[in-house]
């Protein structure tokens, strides 16, 4: 059984900053309370607060925070070390980043037995086993033996819970634990979190910008914005019966609508022709095939106007499909016509109008602008790449692009490091935009935002399809967000098209079985939903989908 928290009054402070303002919640034993709300509410700033810690150039300057009987912010540095691991655990967002790639997975599990002094080694290793077990992943006995590398995401997300979860903490702090997961990947995780939770009566905090995954695993639910408690309430009341606006806008925007965009049959100028197209990574050898064959054998037709959507898990061929198009890796096969010719498939073949005509937009924000160079910097750049602008007409284009994406003019000066994700991506579209392109690939544009955010970038996207004839090739797995964006669907798996979807077809099969799995992964906003879909979609019917 899980203990009691009772927050009283916290404070946090960055500088001159407030990041939450004297914040109060408490949690029963054996509860899980979601916090929910956008990047920068303060919702992950809350959660570390809890183990008495702060992140770099933050402070807690107030309030309280007990665990049971315990003072956590009265403890001295020692005994915050002593409570972390032990009475309260962490399970990150990303586990990859968490994990030593140059030790085994079952040194780093028991790690925190060892550090703590609960038990032998042997017993821990015994328990590590049991957990592996609870948690659903494969080869209990003996996947501890393995290295990060060797495991998928979704185990190893799994994994880093059974390492918080081995000194049966009196309290589980979950940090966007599923955000990065595709959708099948994520039904797993959940189920594992959920049924672990439950069993070991543990107290939970789920962070989360997903309601309809807090759905399924909270009892209660904390809107956050601005640091600021919106409501608390039991999780049934938020869903059915929102009292604060902000919160009926969060869950507005977590139910996909059609984008305001006329839809394109795939009539008229075609626009890009793909036949055949095989791709892969590593040494050739002399058949001319990579060592890693990522994609084999797509046929794809886009259209001008047209948004194309390529569903798919990790590891489908998605994003090598979109780098194949763009030119940054060249195919082993096939052939990609573009306006009716030719694409060279080299970047560095390709003519400059080529280069001009399809962008990219890469996932990461973060990583695709360079964090040294203002944001006039980065849009200027390839205005005079391709436009040749300077002086005036380029000030004038760089804030005409600033008022296409909805930012003020005041961003240009600024850099990356101090805008959100959202405003990261807007920056990262207009880059594109600057080009002019006829063709945008989007690869996983909305993943890393909130789902706010994610709706505002989406319904941009739409209206820019509108104005400016703009056509996007969108890459993703979450099926809900391509089927409020596109006109078609493309399904993919182990590196194969297996269908193609109209939009007409989108509610109405038959589908493939995958597609159909894909579509009944997708998290809906209401309790219950994760036991309704267990009864009916069983674990033969997921292998068979996926065998498929």
């Amino acid at each position: 059984m899980g203990a009691s928290v009772i927050v009283e009054g916290l404070h946090i402070t960055a500088g001159d900053q407030t990041l939450v303002d004297h914040l109060s919640f408490a949690i029963e034993p054996g509860e899980v309370l979601a916090l929910i709300g956008e990047s920068g509410s303060g919702k992950t700033t809350t959660a570390l607060a809890l183990m008495g810690y702060a992140r770099h150039g933050c402070a807690i300057a107030g309030g309280s925070v007990r665990i049971g009987d315990i003072d956590v912010l009265g403890l001295s540095a020692a005994g915050q070390r002593a409570l972390r691991g032990r009475t309260v655990s962490y399970i990150a967002q990303s586990a990859a980043a968490s994990f030593n790639p140059s030790r085994t997975i079952m040194d780093q599990v028991v790690e925190p037995t060892r550090i703590h002094s609960t038990m032998p080694r042997a017993e821990a290793e015994a328990k590590a086993v049991q957990l592996f077990r609870e948690l659903a992943l494969p080869n209990p006995e003996s996947i501890g033996q393995r290295y990060p590398h060797q495991v998928s995401g979704g185990q190893l997300q799994r994994l880093m819970a059974a390492m918080a979860l081995i000194t049966d903490p009196e309290l589980v702090i979950l940090d966007e634990p599923t955000t990065a997961l595709d959708v099948t990947t994520q039904i797993e995780v959940l189920r594992a979190f959920r049924r672990v939770v439950r069993e070991r009566r543990a107290t939970a905090v789920y962070v989360s910008h997903d309601l309809a995954v807090v759905a399924q695993m909270a009892d209660h639910i904390l809107v956050l914005r601005g640091g600021q408690m919106q409501e608390v309430n039991s999780t049934a009341q938020i869903l059915a019966r929102p009292a604060h606006e902000y919160t009926q806008s969060l869950l507005a925007a977590a139910r996909p609508a059609p984008r305001a965009t006329e839809h394109c049959k795939g009539e008229g100028e075609l626009l890009l022709e793909v036949r055949e197209l095989s791709a892969g990574y590593g040494p050739v050898n002399a058949q001319g095939q990579p060592a890693a064959m990522i994609l084999e054998d797509i046929n794809f037709k886009l259209y001008r106007g047209q948004a194309v959507g390529v569903i798919g898990e990790s590891g489908s061929g998605k994003t090598t499909l979109a780098r194949a198009v763009a030119g940054l890796i060249a195919p082993s096969k096939g052939s990609m016509l573009f306006k009716g010719h030719a694409l060279r498939p080299d970047l560095r073949q390709r003519s400059k109008e080529d280069l001009r005509q399809i962008q990219i937009v890469f996932q990461m924000a973060d990583t695709a602008l360079n964090p040294s160079q203002t944001i006039e910097r980065i849009l200027a750049r390839p205005l005079q790449f391709y436009k040749g602008l300077q002086g005036t007409a380029l000030q004038r284009r760089i804030h005409e692009l600033l008022d296409l994406v909805r930012l003020p003019h005041s961003v240009a000066q600024r850099l990356p490091g101090g805008l959100s994700g959202g405003q990261k991506q807007r920056v990262n579209l207009a880059r594109a935009l600057a080009a002019e392109p006829d063709l945008i690939l989007c690869d996983e544009v909305t993943s890393a935002l909130d789902t706010v955010v994610g709706a505002a970038v989406l319904d941009l996207m739409a209206d820019l399809r509108r104005e400016l004839g703009v056509s996007y090739l969108f890459i993703s797995h979450d099926l809900h967000t391509v089927r409020a964006v596109c006109d078609e669907i493309i399904v993919m798996q182990h590196g194969r098209k297996l269908d193609h979807v109209a939009r007409a077809n989108f509610d109405r099969g038959p589908h493939h079985p995958y597609y159909e799995l894909l579509a009944a992964s997708v998290p809906e906003l209401r309790q219950g939903w994760l036991e309704e879909r267990d009864r009916q979609v069983s674990p033969a019917t997921e292998s068979v989908a996926c065998a498929a």
